[in-house]
């Protein structure tokens, strides 16, 4: 047999060798020893006992298949189309995580049924007849199996059943058991052990199996072909799972042996592939349960009838069209699953299936449902036809359907529904249909849920139940146009919980919130201009009248609805709130209260003390100036508090009486003091970012309870190094990096977008978002944005983060055709998870913007890709314009039909196989082909008329529409505070799950010019541009340098390690330092109208090119050394101060902006090819770690071994010195050096500021003077009013 196990990866690694592959072709019988997986896993996670979902699918190849053309098909299905580029990524070996093929299947005694094995000296018989003799003696699952030691699983095997037998010590010989079977015909066996420890491992294992009475046997994913023999010899087995396995007919352990199992009641033969129904399986009389589901059966056979035991017969995800008349004998069956097949309308046996209780048959063609053959099978009961395109329901008599109690006809086309011949319906779910008129009887309705039907509007008569239904406890319209509600609705004695959110109601009925058995009334997203008042006592728990057009709520609201725990009121017009009781003494039993988005005042916070339940209070984005401080010491339950938004210079500090306080979110004030919080025990997170913080008084110690700190966006803090050591162990610290001015700061200064991003956890208490944020992408004016939601895993989200940056950059180089470097981008990427995106996932959206192919230095264009849920929208002349596609089942028709078509099993909450709501993720590998990565790609024109461009996922759009996302975005213009208050808005609306947002602020000139537009004298779109106070002399000796009265700052900058000290991705327009006069920079031009240069050694003048790089010059980007902690302590060169930007890590110890996604193609293109590669910049162009650190690259298969190894610093900041590279040099050349000097002293002193420190003697003169220069610090640039140090550095480094 040959193996091809080796010749896999010379196949595909040399497909040119076309005598190989004929010769591989020819010989068909190497493949038939062979094993496919489509999702493999590693040995690990072969022994979990529990791995469902994710399981090994493992299959012999058949004699006519052939590997190269199933890798092919494999790719194609994937997304991939080019041929050439299937063949490429045929060769990679990280296909192998995807696509695998085996020497040999996986054999019995490898499946950890194993208990014990070895090989001892065994005698059988109580007799002295039978010698002793070195045999294998294996304790498997319930036998003992006594073989040859040369073939102890092939040759001849002596099986020992073990329940109900004997293990007993036999004294007369030292470690020595008796194995005895049970029964009249009883074997034993005596086994002598070679140590004490094997005899007693052996005895105490043995005795449990003796005493054990064994019934349920698993074999579920371990792809079997065949039963292990020694199974049959285990009389007493009751039900066997062989799930997800390739089971054969044939062969000692093949189906046509079950029949062996004489006790046999359940077996489940579901995934296996077996293509026709097995009919020994109805040999087996004593079946009582029979799961064949998703086996690619196209008919069951006659002899079906003979199971006349059966109870349970489930066969979903088939091909059937019909059934037997056979089956209708089995008078025991009582639950049929026929969901997911090919049936086009309800089988005439079930008729005659008199116990069958449950008809289940979703996912099938039925587009036509009479109600008198439901008439006909008065049995059942419970009916299912989810997802079958149901047209019309009707009935053609007037006979009574009486027996169906539950119905079933979501996701379906229906557009009216007259069901009121069924009597004694008592729950009903027509969701996601186009109702638009539905009727219905209320003698017995409990539930009715009727979401999602947009036809549903207007006139009353569209929901008409008769009789009122007076057992109706839970009703459900939202999400439709309804103006008002039934009149019936009223007189509703027992409804509990009633949902009309999303629609166009104007009023309340004052009967319905008078009710006496309403508990739970969600209202919002209407457009209600008044609550009315409360006339007694209600048992209201839960009110959410969010997004309506509020301008008060009644007077007696809280001391009428005493059991009232939650409120939700936020994005109205309220002025003022309630008082929680009439007199000093409150009964309230308020928890939640959600207020944001009003134009609340600080006095409503003397109407809040009498809610001393309180536990959560979100008051965002009001008109508060301030808190009182008495009131909020009453409040000593409180555990999370929002006061973002507001116009707060404070905090009091009698919140230091919250003992339970554990958030506390104060974004975007005017805050100067640091509250007293950090005493609290209990505190966890703290935002105080986009304030006015100049200090922070600190406590000797920090609560260890505290895990993240935002303090971003303030220009004025300054902190010393004491209290960034008291920082060091806070998981989550974010801050502003205050740095020098630097080429790199010009270049990005001179891009025409800016950036600003935020991630809220919710109530998980790890973060499963991440933001790849790159505002200079490439060479030129290009930019990459991209948000990853792995929903319930951090994994995928970091591991994308990480690497989707460098493979867009090396699929453009590949392609200029949008729909395809953006296609592959996503399928690369996808197959880089490696081992963690086989059971993980995640949605992905991209945002690529670049010059189109054909024009270079023309017209920008934004191309979009995304999978899964992720969304982005453009505003374009104040509207949004949505630039991704949903990839849900709820949501696109087409994606539910191709899954539906592969036979996925689709659970009732729209998920793939219970797992997954998207049918297109990054990952999730073991869900092929239902699950894809191909994303969906659309390209759009910038021009002037577009501002801004908002990424998000899933639970943001959920809250946040996009009409309202523009509306904010447009109300705040700063895109890191814009940012913030999306997220701080989607969780006052409810969320509770991870939320992430990325807001580009856009600055496209006419016909997508980038030029800089004319400085105006108006206010700005954000926080003014500010620079840090520097002074430039005249002469050719004197170097520029950062004044003195920086302090703090520059000593900060200069040692603070770039892997502990960054800031949230902010806007990159609000991080310098103010100054008291105007600036201005070097101005932006474009290639469509460029402006002269001066050609002196790359060095940057105004009117020159932006983001041009000089072909001979090229910039200092960060390297490894940067960012590692293993370098040194700080890890940070003192000239290494340009602020980072970019890739933003989660789980670090501190979140870090950091530019490593395109500095390896900036240097590609712009590199002299005869340049020598420095240390310093050795693994330059390796991987990125989670945490923005850069790794060399390595082979690995598996890049979560690499982004998850983040270093941890656990020491303090400034343990080591920052030490100045002797590289970061501006060598001029010789032949230049003339006119530079010219160049120079032609000009006059242009920059005004404080006086620089005198420059050590040792540096004056030597740039001009030395043939070998040192350092040259900053350069003197012409300009007509002060302008940032541009600090110009040349590596000797070679690609």
């Amino acid at each position: 047999m040959i193996s091809l196990s080796s010749y896999y990866i010379t196949l595909l690694c040399r497909t040119a060798n076309q005598k190989f592959i004929s010769a591989l072709r020819r010989k068909k019988c190497i493949y038939t020893n062979l094993c496919f997986s489509s999702c493999v896993i590693m040995p690990s996670w072969r022994n979990c006992p529990n791995t469902s979902p994710f399981f090994v699918s493992c299959r012999r190849l058949e004699a006519s298949e052939r590997p190269l053309q199933m890798v092919y098909d494999y790719l194609a299905a994937m997304g991939y189309a080019d041929p050439v580029r299937v063949q490429q990524e045929a060769a990679n070996s990280d296909l192998s995580c995807l696509i695998r093929f085996y020497k040999r299947p996986v054999n019995a005694d490898q499946q950890e049924r194993t208990l014990l094995k070895g090989v001892f000296s065994v005698r059988k018989g109580k007799t002295q007849l039978h010698k002793w003799a070195e045999r294998q003696v294996i304790l498997c699952g319930t036998c003992l199996i006594v073989a040859s030691v040369k073939d102890s699983l092939t040759g001849k095997m002596h099986i020992l059943p073990l329940v109900g037998g004997k293990v007993e010590e036999v004294k007369r010989r030292q470690h020595c058991l008796m194995f005895s079977s049970a029964g009249s015909q009883a074997q034993t066996y005596f086994v002598n052990f070679d140590t004490l420890a094997d005899y007693q491992r052996w005895h105490r294992q043995a005795s449990k199996v003796s005493k054990r009475q064994i019934s349920l046997v698993d074999l579920s994913c371990y792809s079997l072909e065949a039963v292990p023999e020694y199974l049959f010899y285990s009389q007493d087995i009751t039900h066997l799972n062989l799930r997800h396995n390739f089971m054969s007919l044939q062969g000692p352990g093949g189906l046509l042996n079950l029949p062996r199992f004489l006790q046999l009641k359940s077996l489940n033969l579901s995934h296996n592939r077996l293509g026709v129904f097995p009919e020994c399986l109805c040999e087996i009389l004593t079946l009582t349960e029979l799961n064949l589901s998703c086996n690619n059966l196209h008919s069951v056979p006659e002899q079906i009838g003979n199971l006349q035991s059966l109870q349970t017969l489930s066969m979903d995800g088939n091909h059937l069209s019909s059934l037997p008349e056979e089956l209708g004998g089995l008078s025991q069956l009582n639950s049929l699953g026929l969901s997911f097949n090919n049936f086009s309308h309800i089988p005439a046996v079930l008729e005659r299936l008199s116990s069958v209780d449950k008809l289940a048959m979703a996912g099938n063609r039925v587009d036509s449902l009479e109600l008198c053959t439901l008439a006909r099978m008065s049995h059942l009961k419970n009916i299912d036809l989810r997802l079958n395109g149901l047209r019309w329901v009707k009935s053609e008599s007037l006979e009574a359907v009486s027996q169906v109690t539950q119905l079933d006809l979501r996701d379906n086309c229906l557009d009216s529904l007259d069901l009121s011949s069924i009597c004694n319906l008592e729950t009903l779910h027509c969701q996601r249909n186009q109702l638009g008129t539905l009727t219905l009887s209320g003698f017995t309705l409990r539930m009715l849920y009727a979401s999602s039907n947009r036809e549903l509007n207007r006139a009353s008569s569209t929901v008409n139940i008769y009789p009122v239904p007076n057992q109706l406890t839970h009703m459900e319209l939202s999400q439709n146009l309804l103006e008002y509600l039934p009149d019936w609705v009223c007189d509703c004695r027992k409804i509990e919980m009633l949902d009309v959110t999303h629609n166009q109601l104007s009023e309340l009925p004052s009967r319905l919130l008078n009710s006496l058995s309403l508990r739970k009334l969600l209202a919002g997203n209407n457009r209600l201009q008044r609550v009315p008042d409360l006339l007694d006592h209600v048992p209201l728990e839960a009110l959410d009248l969010q997004h309506n057009k509020l301008a008060k709520l009644p007077e007696s609201l809280f001391y009428k609805a005493l059991n009232l725990k939650y409120l939700n009121v936020s994005a109205n017009s309220l002025e003022s709130i309630p008082p929680s009781s009439q007199s000093e003494e409150s009964l309230s039993t308020l928890q939640e209260l959600y207020l944001t988005g009003n134009n609340l005042n600080e006095n409503c916070g003397a109407l809040l003390v009498g809610h001393q339940n309180l536990r959560v209070l979100h008051i965002a984005y009001n008109q508060l100036l301030s808190f009182p401080a008495s009131k909020l010491s009453k409040l000593e339950l409180l555990e999370e508090l929002n006061l973002s938004g507001n116009k707060l210079k404070t905090i009091p500090s009698t919140v230091s009486s919250c003992k339970r306080l554990h958030t506390l979110i104060a974004h975007s004030n005017h805050i100067t003091v640091f509250p007293e919080i950090l005493n609290l025990p209990e505190i966890k997170l703290v935002d105080l970012s986009c304030n006015e913080l100049t200090e922070i008084q600190l406590p000797d110690s920090l609560p260890a309870t505290l895990q993240e700190l935002d303090l971003t966006g303030n220009s004025s803090l300054m902190l010393e190094h004491k209290t960034l050591n008291l920082f060091s162990h806070i998981t989550t610290l974010k801050l502003d990096q205050k740095t020098t001015t630097t080429p790199g700061d010009s270049l990005s200064a001179s891009t025409p977008w800016s950036h600003g991003y935020s991630e809220m956890s919710g109530q998980r208490n790890k973060l499963c978002v991440s933001v790849l944020a790159v505002d200079q992408f490439g060479d030129g004016v290009e930019a990459c944005y991209g948000i990853f939601d792995g929903d319930r895993n951090e994994e995928v989200p970091r591991l994308l983060q990480c690497t989707m940056g460098d493979v867009l950059c090396e699929e453009v180089q590949h392609s200029s055709v949008d729909n395809v470097y953006m296609c592959n981008t996503f399928l690369t990427s996808h197959r880089k998870l490696g081992m963690a995106g086989q059971k993980l996932g995640a949605s992905a959206l991209l945002c690529y913007i670049h010059h189109e192919p054909s024009d270079p230095g023309g017209y920008l264009s934004l191309t979009v890709a995304n999978v899964g849920t992720c969304q982005a929208v453009l505003c374009r002349d104040g509207r949004p314009v949505p630039l991704s596609k949903v990839y849900s089942l709820e949501n696109c028709t087409e994606e539910m039909e191709r899954v539906k078509f592969n036979k996925a099993i689709i659970t009732e909450d729209n998920k793939v196989s219970g797992v997954t709501c998207c049918s297109r993720l990054l990952g999730c590998s073991y869900l092929s082909p239902w699950v894809l990565p191909k994303p969906w790609v659309h390209t759009e024109s910038l021009c002037s008329q577009d501002e801004f461009l908002i990424l998000g996922n899933r639970a943001l759009f959920e809250r946040v529409s996009y009409q309202e996302a523009v509306r904010t975005v447009q109300a705040v213009r700063d895109p890191r505070a814009a940012a913030k208050k999306l997220c701080s808005l989607a969780q006052s609306y409810g969320c509770k799950d991870n939320i992430g947002a990325v807001v580009v602020s856009l600055h496209i000139g006419e016909d997508s010019c980038t030029c800089e537009p004319p400085v105006s004298t108006t206010e700005p779109r954000g926080p003014p541009l500010v620079s840090v106070p520097v002074s430039v002399t005249s002469g050719p000796t004197d170097t520029a340098t950062l004044s003195s009265s920086s302090g703090i700052v520059s000593e900060f900058n200069s040692e603070t390690s770039a892997s502990e000290v960054g800031s949230e991705a902010g806007s990159t327009a609000s991080d310098e330092h103010a100054t008291s006069g105007p600036v201005s920079r070097p101005e932006r031009r474009c290639s469509l109208h460029p402006a002269t240069t001066l050609p002196l050694c790359g060095i940057m003048v105004p009117g020159s090119a932006g983001t041009g790089t000089h072909p001979g010059l090229f910039q200092r980007q960060p390297s490894c050394a940067t960012f590692s902690s293993n370098q040194s302590d700080n890890g940070l060169d003192s000239d290494d101060e340009a602020p980072l930007e970019g890739v933003i890590s989660n789980g670090s110890k501190l979140e870090v902006e950091v530019d490593i996604h395109c500095c390896a193609f900036q240097l590609r293109s712009g590199a002299p090819d005869n340049l020598k590669k420095s240390p310093s910049t050795s693994s330059l162009f390796g991987k990125k770690m989670s945490n923005g650190s850069v790794v060399v690259p390595e082979d690995s298969h598996n890049l979560i071994e690499v982004a998850l190894e983040a270093p941890k610093k656990k020491s303090g900041y400034f343990t080591a010195p920052a030490q100045q590279d002797p590289e970061d040099q501006l060598i001029v050349p010789p032949s230049l050096e003339q006119e530079v000097r010219e160049q120079l002293r032609a000009q006059s002193p242009i920059v005004s500021g404080p006086s620089a420190p005198s420059t050590p003697p040792s540096l004056k003169d030597t740039v001009w003077d030395n043939p070998h220069p040192p350092a040259f610090a900053s350069n003197p640039v012409p300009g007509p009013g002060p302008v940032p140090i541009l600090q110009q550095e040349v590596y000797d480094t070679a690609l």
